[in-house]
C-alpha cells in the first residue's frame, strides 16, 4: 500500500501538468472558434478605401490589423489577405512628414496603434523607415515640462494625445505609446543596432508620471484618497478629476479603477519595472482585491471591453497565470475572461456594448478589442 501511495505520489506533478496541458488546448479551440466568428464579422465592415469603421482616427483601422496579426491560427509567415493589404497601405497612405501617422488630430494616440499594427506585418523590413520615424515622433512627443527653481509638474514625464501641447497626458496614450515603442523594439531585436543611434525614452520621467496617477500614500498629488481600498489603484491624469470621487473631509478624493489601473500596471511594466518594486505589487494587490468580469470597477459598463483588454493585456506582460483575490482565493483568470467574453458574443460574431462611453458602441472598435484581448491571452500560455 505504501508503494502505491509513493508512486501516485510521485506522479502527481505529471498528472497536473498534463491536466493544465488538456485544458490549455481545449481553451485554445474555443479562443479559435469565437476568433474566427469575430474576424469574420470584421472582414464584412471594411471600407472601399482599406479602413475600418470611421477613417479618423486611423487608429481603429491598426487595431483591427492587429485583431488579425494576433490570431492564435496565424503563422508569421502566412502572406496577408487582400483586405490587410488595403488595410495596411491606408495606414501608409497617412504617414506625415514628421513620422506621425494620422488624419488631422489625436496625433500620437494614433501614431501609437498604427505603429504597433506595421510591427506585426509579416514582411520584416518592409515599413523599417516608416517604423523608426513613427517611433522618434512618439518619443518626441513625452513631456518634458519642468522648470528650473520650480515645483515638479505633475504632467513632466507624461504622454497625451499629440496635439495637448503639455496641458494634457494621461495613462491611457501612456500606455499605448510605452506598447508600440516595446513592440518596435521587438520588431529591430535581431536587426543588429538598429536602434543603437535613435532616441531613446525617458523612463525615469515616464515611471515618475505613472506614479503620480497611483494612489499610494507617498503620492503627494492633492486628489490622493486616504482610504486603504484605493491603494495600488490608478485613476486617469494627475491633475484631471475623470473617475470616480469622493468627498474626504472637505476635499475630491479619487477612487481608482479598473481599466485605468491595468493600463497603469502595463505601463511600469514596458517602463522596466519588475515584480519586486512596491508600486507593481501594490497594483497587481488591489486589481486582485477588486477583480471582476460583470463590470468596470469603478465605472461600470462603461469603458467595460477596454477593460477586458487592458486586463489580458497587462496580465500577460507580468505573466500571472492566477490573480489573488481579496479573500486570499486564487482566480484563473485566463479561463474566466475567455468564458465571459464568449457568452457576449454576438450571433453575427461581434462584440458592442450597451454603454456607448468612449465609442464602445461601436462594434468594429469593441470587437477589436475583445479579439487582441483573446490574442494576448492565448499567447500567454
Amino acid at each position: 500500500m505504501k508503494t502505491l501511495l509513493a508512486l501516485c505520489l510521485a506522479a502527481s506533478p505529471l498528472l497536473a501538468q498534463t491536466t493544465v496541458a488538456t485544458r490549455n488546448a481545449s481553451l485554445k479551440q474555443e479562443v479559435q472558434l469565437s476568433y474566427s466568428r469575430g474576424l469574420g464579422f470584421l472582414k464584412g465592415k471594411q471600407n472601399p478605401d482599406g479602413s475600418w469603421s470611421q477613417a479618423e482616427p486611423v487608429a481603429m483601422t491598426a487595431m483591427v490589423l492587429s485583431s488579425h496579426m494576433m490570431a492564435p491560427d496565424r503563422k508569421p509567415t502566412d502572406a496577408l489577405s487582400p483586405e490587410l493589404e488595403k488595410g495596411y497601405a491606408f495606414l501608409l497612405k497617412n504617414v506625415k512628414p514628421d513620422g506621425g501617422i494620422y488624419i488631422t488630430a489625436r496625433a500620437n494616440y494614433n501614431t501609437a496603434l498604427a505603429l504597433t499594427a506595421l510591427t506585426l506585418h509579416p514582411n520584416a523590413s518592409i515599413n523599417d523607415q516608416v517604423i523608426l520615424k513613427a517611433r522618434r515622433f512618439l518619443i518626441g512627443k513625452q513631456f518634458d515640462l519642468d522648470e528650473k527653481g520650480k515645483a515638479d509638474n505633475p504632467l513632466d514625464g507624461g504622454i497625451g494625445y499629440g496635439d495637448d501641447k503639455g496641458n494634457h497626458a494621461d495613462l491611457s496614450n501612456m500606455h499605448f505609446t510605452l506598447e508600440a515603442l516595446k513592440y518596435a523594439e521587438g520588431y529591430f531585436a535581431d536587426r543588429g543596432d538598429e536602434l543603437k543611434n535613435e532616441p531613446k525614452l525617458n523612463f525615469k520621467a515616464a515611471i515618475d508620471f505613472i506614479a503620480r496617477c497611483q494612489n499610494m500614500p507617498d503620492n503627494k498629488q492633492p486628489w490622493v484618497s486616504g482610504d486603504p481600498a484605493d491603494k495600488g489603484g490608478f485613476i486617469y491624469n494627475p491633475v484631471e478629476t475623470r473617475g470616480p470621487t469622493f468627498d474626504q473631509n472637505g476635499r475630491t478624493a479619487m477612487r481608482s479603477y479598473g481599466s485605468i489601473s491595468y493600463a497603469g500596471l502595463l505601463s511600469f511594466i514596458y517602463a522596466g519595472l519588475d515584480e519586486n518594486d512596491p508600486r507593481v505589487k501594490a497594483a497587481v494587490t488591489w486589481l486582485g482585491d477588486n477583480f471582476t468580469l460583470d463590470e468596470n470597477p469603478g465605472m461600470g459598463a462603461n469603458g467595460q471591453f477596454y477593460y477586458y483588454h487592458t486586463m489580458s493585456k497587462s496580465l500577460t506582460a507580468a505573466k500571472l497565470d492566477e490573480l489573488k483575490l481579496k479573500d486570499g482565493k486564487l482566480v484563473a483568470w485566463r479561463e474566466g475572461l475567455a468564458n465571459k467574453l464568449f457568452t457576449l458574443q454576438q450571433a453575427d460574431g461581434s462584440w458592442t456594448n450597451t454603454s456607448g462611453k468612449w465609442m464602445e458602441s461601436d462594434p468594429v472598435l469593441v470587437s477589436s478589442y475583445v479579439l487582441m484581448a483573446l490574442g494576448h491571452l492565448v499567447n500567454g500560455l
